[in-house]
Protein backbone atom coordinates (compact mmCIF):
# COMPACT_ATOMS: atom_id res chain seq x y z
CA UNK A 1 0.00 0.00 0.00
CA UNK A 2 1.20 3.31 -0.92
CA UNK A 3 2.02 5.24 2.86
CA UNK A 4 1.03 8.51 3.47
CA UNK A 5 1.93 10.97 6.72
CA UNK A 6 -0.36 13.26 8.37
CA UNK A 7 0.50 15.48 11.04
CA UNK A 8 -1.84 16.71 13.41
CA UNK A 9 -0.48 19.97 15.73
CA UNK A 10 -2.00 21.21 19.01
CA UNK A 11 -4.88 23.72 17.97
CA UNK A 12 -5.93 19.94 16.16
CA UNK A 13 -6.18 18.13 18.54
CA UNK A 14 -6.57 20.30 21.67
CA UNK A 15 -9.99 18.72 22.76
CA UNK A 16 -11.84 15.39 22.49
CA UNK A 17 -14.19 16.44 19.40
CA UNK A 18 -11.22 18.16 17.52
CA UNK A 19 -9.43 14.54 18.01
CA UNK A 20 -12.32 13.17 16.47
CA UNK A 21 -12.46 15.04 13.61
CA UNK A 22 -9.13 14.60 13.19
CA UNK A 23 -9.36 10.83 12.99
CA UNK A 24 -12.34 10.68 10.69
CA UNK A 25 -9.55 12.55 8.39
CA UNK A 26 -7.13 9.58 8.79
CA UNK A 27 -10.13 7.20 8.14
CA UNK A 28 -10.97 9.04 4.98
CA UNK A 29 -7.17 8.26 3.95
CA UNK A 30 -7.39 4.62 4.69
CA UNK A 31 -10.94 4.32 2.82
CA UNK A 32 -8.61 6.06 -0.24
CA UNK A 33 -6.36 3.13 -0.03
CA UNK A 34 -3.24 4.33 2.14
CA UNK A 35 -1.51 3.05 5.17
CA UNK A 36 -1.07 6.20 7.34
CA UNK A 37 1.25 7.33 9.79
CA UNK A 38 -0.31 9.97 11.76
CA UNK A 39 2.10 12.25 13.92
CA UNK A 40 0.47 13.91 16.80
CA UNK A 41 1.38 16.98 18.70
CA UNK A 42 0.37 17.50 22.64
CA UNK A 43 -2.73 18.92 23.19
CA UNK A 44 -2.76 23.15 22.96
CA UNK A 45 -1.43 24.22 26.00
CA UNK A 46 -0.34 21.12 27.09
CA UNK A 47 3.11 21.39 26.62
CA UNK A 48 3.55 25.04 28.04
CA UNK A 49 1.82 23.66 31.25
CA UNK A 50 4.56 20.70 31.34
CA UNK A 51 7.07 23.51 30.87
CA UNK A 52 6.08 25.45 33.40
CA UNK A 53 5.68 22.47 36.16
CA UNK A 54 9.40 21.52 35.02
CA UNK A 55 10.48 25.07 35.80
CA UNK A 56 8.30 25.59 38.98
CA UNK A 57 9.84 22.26 40.39
CA UNK A 58 13.71 23.02 39.65
CA UNK A 59 14.89 26.39 38.02
CA UNK A 60 18.05 24.30 37.44
CA UNK A 61 16.80 21.44 35.79
CA UNK A 62 18.12 18.07 34.62
CA UNK A 63 17.57 18.46 30.75
CA UNK A 64 17.16 14.21 30.90
CA UNK A 65 14.30 14.97 33.21
CA UNK A 66 12.85 17.75 31.49
CA UNK A 67 12.43 15.86 28.66
CA UNK A 68 10.97 12.49 30.22
CA UNK A 69 7.86 15.26 31.46
CA UNK A 70 7.42 17.03 28.86
CA UNK A 71 7.38 14.27 26.23
CA UNK A 72 4.25 12.71 27.69
CA UNK A 73 1.98 15.51 26.15
CA UNK A 74 2.33 13.61 22.22
CA UNK A 75 2.10 10.30 24.24
CA UNK A 76 -1.55 11.18 25.90
CA UNK A 77 -2.66 12.38 22.44
CA UNK A 78 -1.44 9.44 20.45
CA UNK A 79 -3.32 7.15 22.86
CA UNK A 80 -6.43 9.23 22.41
CA UNK A 81 -6.16 9.57 18.53
CA UNK A 82 -5.41 5.66 18.36
CA UNK A 83 -8.48 4.63 21.01
CA UNK A 84 -10.42 6.89 18.87
CA UNK A 85 -9.89 5.68 15.44
CA UNK A 86 -10.34 1.71 16.85
CA UNK A 87 -13.81 3.05 18.11
CA UNK A 88 -14.07 4.09 14.31
CA UNK A 89 -13.10 0.27 13.18
CA UNK A 90 -9.87 1.43 11.94
CA UNK A 91 -7.04 -0.76 13.01
CA UNK A 92 -4.85 1.65 14.52
CA UNK A 93 -1.83 1.53 17.65
CA UNK A 94 0.02 4.09 19.14
CA UNK A 95 3.82 4.69 19.41
CA UNK A 96 5.99 6.01 21.68
CA UNK A 97 9.31 7.56 19.85
CA UNK A 98 10.76 4.75 21.81
CA UNK A 99 8.98 2.12 20.50
CA UNK A 100 9.72 3.34 16.96
CA UNK A 101 12.69 3.70 18.00
CA UNK A 102 13.16 7.02 16.80
CA UNK A 103 16.71 7.82 16.92
CA UNK A 104 18.70 10.81 18.22
CA UNK A 105 21.80 12.00 19.40
CA UNK A 106 21.95 12.82 23.18
CA UNK A 107 21.35 16.80 23.08
CA UNK A 108 18.44 16.97 25.72
CA UNK A 109 15.47 19.45 24.50
CA UNK A 110 17.36 19.89 21.10
CA UNK A 111 18.29 16.45 19.94
CA UNK A 112 18.77 16.02 16.05
CA UNK A 113 17.11 12.77 14.42
CA UNK A 114 19.78 10.11 13.46
CA UNK A 115 17.88 7.41 12.00
CA UNK A 116 14.25 5.65 11.80
CA UNK A 117 14.02 2.15 11.17
CA UNK A 118 11.10 1.12 9.48
CA UNK A 119 11.36 -2.73 10.12
CA UNK A 120 8.71 -2.35 13.28
CA UNK A 121 5.74 -0.74 11.94
CA UNK A 122 6.10 -1.89 8.33
CA UNK A 123 5.75 -5.06 10.52
CA UNK A 124 2.81 -4.26 11.76
CA UNK A 125 1.17 -2.59 8.51
CA UNK A 126 1.56 -6.42 6.98
CA UNK A 127 -0.06 -7.82 9.70
CA UNK A 128 -3.27 -5.95 8.92
CA UNK A 129 -2.23 -2.28 11.14
CA UNK A 130 -3.41 0.47 9.13
CA UNK A 131 -2.79 3.42 11.27
CA UNK A 132 0.66 3.58 13.30
CA UNK A 133 0.16 6.96 15.43
CA UNK A 134 2.98 8.06 16.73
CA UNK A 135 3.86 10.49 19.29
CA UNK A 136 5.78 13.58 17.67
CA UNK A 137 8.47 15.79 19.24
CA UNK A 138 10.32 12.34 20.88
CA UNK A 139 13.46 10.24 20.60
CA UNK A 140 15.39 7.87 22.02
CA UNK A 141 19.24 8.41 22.96
CA UNK A 142 22.38 6.23 22.23
CA UNK A 143 22.08 6.19 26.37
CA UNK A 144 18.15 5.03 26.19
CA UNK A 145 16.82 7.87 27.40
CA UNK A 146 13.84 10.01 26.06
CA UNK A 147 14.71 12.77 23.90
CA UNK A 148 12.68 15.84 22.85
CA UNK A 149 13.45 17.53 19.43
CA UNK A 150 12.80 21.25 20.87
CA UNK A 151 9.32 23.20 20.20
CA UNK A 152 8.11 22.95 17.02
CA UNK A 153 9.89 19.31 16.39
CA UNK A 154 6.30 17.10 15.45
CA UNK A 155 6.43 19.53 11.84
CA UNK A 156 10.57 17.74 12.26
CA UNK A 157 9.30 14.45 12.82
CA UNK A 158 6.46 14.26 10.83
CA UNK A 159 8.55 14.90 7.59
CA UNK A 160 11.11 12.34 8.84
CA UNK A 161 8.83 9.73 8.88
CA UNK A 162 7.59 10.34 5.32
CA UNK A 163 11.36 10.57 3.78
CA UNK A 164 12.29 7.08 5.89
CA UNK A 165 9.11 5.52 4.64
CA UNK A 166 8.95 7.13 1.36
CA UNK A 167 5.82 8.53 1.79
CA UNK A 168 3.96 9.67 -1.17
CA UNK A 169 3.30 12.91 0.83
CA UNK A 170 3.27 14.98 4.05
CA UNK A 171 0.19 16.64 4.61
CA UNK A 172 0.88 19.44 7.75
CA UNK A 173 -2.74 20.13 9.40
CA UNK A 174 -2.71 22.97 11.41
CA UNK A 175 -5.20 26.00 12.23
CA UNK A 176 -4.35 28.13 9.14
CA UNK A 177 -5.51 27.08 5.78
CA UNK A 178 -2.04 27.36 3.96
CA UNK A 179 0.73 29.24 3.38
CA UNK A 180 0.09 33.50 2.39
CA UNK A 181 1.88 36.27 0.96
CA UNK A 182 2.29 37.71 4.57
CA UNK A 183 0.23 37.07 7.78
CA UNK A 184 -3.44 38.09 6.98
CA UNK A 185 -3.53 39.78 10.41
CA UNK A 186 -1.28 42.43 9.44
CA UNK A 187 -3.04 43.33 5.51
CA UNK A 188 -6.10 41.68 4.27
CA UNK A 189 -5.05 41.50 0.94
CA UNK A 190 -2.39 38.66 1.78
CA UNK A 191 -3.59 35.82 -0.60
CA UNK A 192 -3.34 32.18 0.00
CA UNK A 193 -0.11 30.46 -2.29
CA UNK A 194 -1.14 27.21 -3.87
CA UNK A 195 2.49 25.98 -4.27
CA UNK A 196 5.70 27.38 -2.84
CA UNK A 197 9.42 25.79 -3.60
CA UNK A 198 11.58 24.71 -0.66
CA UNK A 199 14.03 27.68 -0.38
CA UNK A 200 11.05 30.04 -0.49
CA UNK A 201 9.42 28.43 2.38
CA UNK A 202 13.24 27.73 4.09
CA UNK A 203 13.51 31.36 4.23
CA UNK A 204 9.86 32.75 5.26
CA UNK A 205 10.38 30.33 8.13
CA UNK A 206 13.76 31.58 9.52
CA UNK A 207 12.79 35.06 8.79
CA UNK A 208 9.03 35.03 10.72
CA UNK A 209 6.47 33.05 9.44
CA UNK A 210 5.02 30.72 11.78
CA UNK A 211 3.83 27.84 9.70
CA UNK A 212 6.36 25.74 9.47
CA UNK A 213 9.11 24.85 12.03
CA UNK A 214 12.49 25.57 9.76
CA UNK A 215 14.12 22.23 10.56
CA UNK A 216 11.02 20.37 8.94
CA UNK A 217 11.19 22.30 5.63
CA UNK A 218 15.06 22.22 5.61
CA UNK A 219 14.55 17.72 5.86
CA UNK A 220 11.75 18.08 2.98
CA UNK A 221 14.11 19.95 0.79
CA UNK A 222 16.81 18.05 1.63
CA UNK A 223 15.11 13.97 0.89
CA UNK A 224 12.59 15.82 -1.66
CA UNK A 225 9.30 15.55 0.54
CA UNK A 226 6.35 17.11 -0.51
CA UNK A 227 4.72 19.32 1.85
CA UNK A 228 0.98 19.94 1.90
CA UNK A 229 -0.16 22.44 4.83
CA UNK A 230 -4.08 22.88 5.80
CA UNK A 231 -6.60 23.73 7.76
CA UNK A 232 -7.82 21.12 10.10
CA UNK A 233 -11.12 23.18 10.68
CA UNK A 234 -12.28 22.85 7.05
CA UNK A 235 -13.14 20.16 4.58
CA UNK A 236 -10.15 19.75 2.09
CA UNK A 237 -10.44 18.64 -1.32
CA UNK A 238 -6.87 17.36 -3.04
CA UNK A 239 -5.92 20.63 -4.00
CA UNK A 240 -6.49 22.52 -0.62
CA UNK A 241 -3.80 24.15 1.10
CA UNK A 242 -0.44 24.80 -0.17
CA UNK A 243 1.76 22.40 -1.42
CA UNK A 244 5.77 23.02 -0.60
CA UNK A 245 7.58 21.46 -3.44
CA UNK A 246 10.80 21.29 -5.72
CA UNK A 247 11.14 24.48 -7.55
CA UNK A 248 10.60 22.48 -11.37
CA UNK A 249 6.82 22.06 -9.75
CA UNK A 250 5.87 25.66 -10.20
CA UNK A 251 5.26 26.42 -13.51
CA UNK A 252 5.03 30.26 -12.84
CA UNK A 253 5.52 32.05 -10.00
CA UNK A 254 5.91 35.96 -8.65
CA UNK A 255 9.28 37.64 -8.63
CA UNK A 256 8.61 38.20 -4.69
CA UNK A 257 6.58 35.25 -2.92
CA UNK A 258 5.80 36.94 0.65
CA UNK A 259 6.83 39.03 2.82
CA UNK A 260 8.04 38.32 6.30
CA UNK A 261 8.54 39.94 9.26
CA UNK A 262 10.07 39.01 13.13
CA UNK A 263 8.78 42.01 15.79
CA UNK A 264 10.88 40.92 18.49
CA UNK A 265 14.41 41.78 16.76
CA UNK A 266 17.22 44.04 18.70
CA UNK A 267 20.42 45.71 17.41
CA UNK A 268 23.80 46.09 18.67
CA UNK A 269 26.99 48.21 17.75
CA UNK A 270 29.78 47.79 18.91
CA UNK A 271 31.61 51.57 18.82
CA UNK A 272 35.16 52.31 17.56
CA UNK A 273 37.17 47.98 17.90
CA UNK A 274 40.24 48.18 16.44
CA UNK A 275 39.99 46.91 12.59
CA UNK A 276 42.59 43.77 12.57
CA UNK A 277 42.62 40.16 11.54
CA UNK A 278 40.48 38.52 13.62
CA UNK A 279 38.52 41.23 14.79
CA UNK A 280 35.14 39.37 13.91
CA UNK A 281 36.07 36.02 15.54
CA UNK A 282 36.95 37.81 18.58
CA UNK A 283 33.40 39.27 18.63
CA UNK A 284 31.30 36.72 17.45
CA UNK A 285 33.22 33.91 18.64
CA UNK A 286 31.88 34.90 22.61
CA UNK A 287 28.25 35.30 20.84
CA UNK A 288 28.07 31.83 19.52
CA UNK A 289 29.24 30.36 23.05
CA UNK A 290 26.32 32.62 24.73
CA UNK A 291 24.34 31.03 22.65
CA UNK A 292 23.43 34.10 21.07
CA UNK A 293 21.78 34.12 17.24
CA UNK A 294 23.34 37.01 15.43
CA UNK A 295 21.64 37.57 11.89
CA UNK A 296 22.50 40.63 10.18
CA UNK A 297 25.84 42.05 10.50
CA UNK A 298 27.40 45.23 8.92
CA UNK A 299 30.99 46.88 9.30
CA UNK A 300 31.64 50.25 8.65
CA UNK A 301 34.58 51.63 7.37
CA UNK A 302 37.91 51.95 9.01
CA UNK A 303 39.00 55.10 10.30
CA UNK A 304 42.30 55.55 11.95
CA UNK A 305 42.33 51.88 12.52
CA UNK A 306 39.27 52.17 14.04
CA UNK A 307 36.02 50.17 13.18
CA UNK A 308 32.23 50.10 14.15
CA UNK A 309 30.58 46.71 13.94
CA UNK A 310 26.65 46.19 14.04
CA UNK A 311 24.33 42.99 13.93
CA UNK A 312 21.18 42.00 15.08
CA UNK A 313 19.78 39.49 17.19
CA UNK A 314 16.46 38.50 19.19
CA UNK A 315 15.14 40.70 22.17
CA UNK A 316 15.34 38.16 24.41
CA UNK A 317 19.46 37.58 24.18
CA UNK A 318 20.33 41.19 24.25
CA UNK A 319 21.32 40.45 28.38
CA UNK A 320 22.86 37.42 27.33
CA UNK A 321 25.16 38.96 24.30
CA UNK A 322 26.26 41.84 26.49
CA UNK A 323 27.54 39.83 29.24
CA UNK A 324 29.32 38.05 26.68
CA UNK A 325 30.93 41.49 25.28
CA UNK A 326 31.93 42.67 28.85
CA UNK A 327 33.65 39.74 29.54
CA UNK A 328 35.58 39.54 26.07
CA UNK A 329 36.46 43.14 26.53
CA UNK A 330 37.87 41.93 30.71
CA UNK A 331 39.69 39.41 28.99
CA UNK A 332 41.62 41.58 26.33
CA UNK A 333 40.11 40.05 23.37
CA UNK A 334 38.42 43.37 22.09
CA UNK A 335 38.33 46.45 22.86
CA UNK A 336 35.42 48.92 22.38
CA UNK A 337 34.64 52.52 23.32
CA UNK A 338 30.44 52.05 23.45
CA UNK A 339 28.10 49.09 23.59
CA UNK A 340 24.75 50.78 21.87
CA UNK A 341 21.87 49.15 21.91
CA UNK A 342 18.35 49.37 20.35
CA UNK A 343 15.42 46.73 21.18
CA UNK A 344 12.48 48.24 19.67
CA UNK A 345 13.83 47.42 15.92
CA UNK A 346 11.63 44.87 13.32
CA UNK A 347 13.05 42.86 10.52
CA UNK A 348 10.99 42.62 7.46
CA UNK A 349 11.89 40.45 4.51
CA UNK A 350 10.76 39.86 0.99
CA UNK A 351 11.74 36.61 -0.40
CA UNK A 352 11.20 34.95 -4.05
CA UNK A 353 13.32 32.63 -5.90
CA UNK A 354 11.93 34.68 -8.86
CA UNK A 355 14.53 37.50 -7.72
CA UNK A 356 17.65 35.40 -9.32
CA UNK A 357 16.68 36.21 -12.66
CA UNK A 358 15.03 40.10 -11.99
CA UNK A 359 16.84 42.73 -11.38
CA UNK A 360 15.60 45.96 -9.12
CA UNK A 361 13.46 44.33 -6.53
CA UNK A 362 15.81 46.05 -4.30
CA UNK A 363 15.34 49.63 -5.71
CA UNK A 364 11.78 48.85 -5.20
CA UNK A 365 11.38 48.23 -1.88
CA UNK A 366 13.74 51.07 -0.78
CA UNK A 367 11.79 53.09 -2.22
CA UNK A 368 8.34 51.59 -0.92
CA UNK A 369 9.73 52.36 2.67
CA UNK A 370 11.15 56.17 1.66
CA UNK A 371 7.79 56.82 0.26
CA UNK A 372 6.30 55.77 3.34
CA UNK A 373 8.96 57.52 5.28
CA UNK A 374 10.68 54.71 6.66
CA UNK A 375 14.49 54.40 8.04
CA UNK A 376 16.50 51.30 6.83
CA UNK A 377 19.04 50.49 9.36
CA UNK A 378 20.51 47.31 8.31
CA UNK A 379 19.98 45.61 5.03
CA UNK A 380 21.42 42.15 4.13
CA UNK A 381 20.68 39.96 1.18
CA UNK A 382 20.91 36.68 -0.41
CA UNK A 383 20.27 35.22 -3.55
CA UNK A 384 16.19 35.16 -2.90
CA UNK A 385 16.02 37.43 0.09
CA UNK A 386 16.42 41.05 0.78
CA UNK A 387 15.91 42.19 4.59
CA UNK A 388 16.20 45.23 6.38
CA UNK A 389 16.00 46.42 9.76
CA UNK A 390 13.47 49.58 10.44
CA UNK A 391 11.93 51.23 13.95
CA UNK A 392 9.31 48.19 14.91
CA UNK A 393 6.45 51.06 15.07
CA UNK A 394 6.49 51.10 11.68
CA UNK A 395 6.22 47.20 10.99
CA UNK A 396 2.76 46.92 9.99
CA UNK A 397 3.15 50.03 7.36
CA UNK A 398 5.76 48.29 5.91
CA UNK A 399 3.92 44.96 5.63
CA UNK A 400 1.39 46.49 4.11
CA UNK A 401 3.64 49.10 1.95
CA UNK A 402 5.54 45.70 0.55
CA UNK A 403 3.06 43.52 -0.41
CA UNK A 404 1.15 46.36 -2.02
CA UNK A 405 4.02 47.43 -3.85
CA UNK A 406 5.21 43.65 -5.17
CA UNK A 407 1.50 42.86 -6.13
CA UNK A 408 1.40 40.16 -4.15
CA UNK A 409 -2.20 40.12 -3.89
CA UNK A 410 -2.02 38.97 -7.70
CA UNK A 411 -1.20 35.38 -8.92
CA UNK A 412 1.44 35.20 -11.77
Amino acid sequence: MPTLVMKFGGTSVATLDRIRRAAKRVGREVANGYDVIVIVSAMSGKTNELVGWVEETSPLFDAREYDAVVSSGEQVTAGLMALTLQEMDVPARSWAGWQVPLKTNSAHASARIEEIPTDNINAKFGEGMKVAVVAGFQGISPEGRITTLGRGGSDTTAVAFAAAFGAERCDIYTDVDGVYTTDPRITSKARKLDKIAFEEMLELASLGAKVLQTRSVELAMRYGVRLRVLSSFEDNDDNAGTLVCAEEEIMESNVVAGVAFSRDEAKMTLLSVADRPGIAAAIFGPLADASVNVDMIVQNISEDGRTDMTFSLPVNQIARAEQAMAAAQASGEINFSELVTDSDVAKISVVGIGMRSHAGVASQMFEALRDEGINIKVITTSEIKISVLIDRKYMELAVQALHDTFGLEKSA
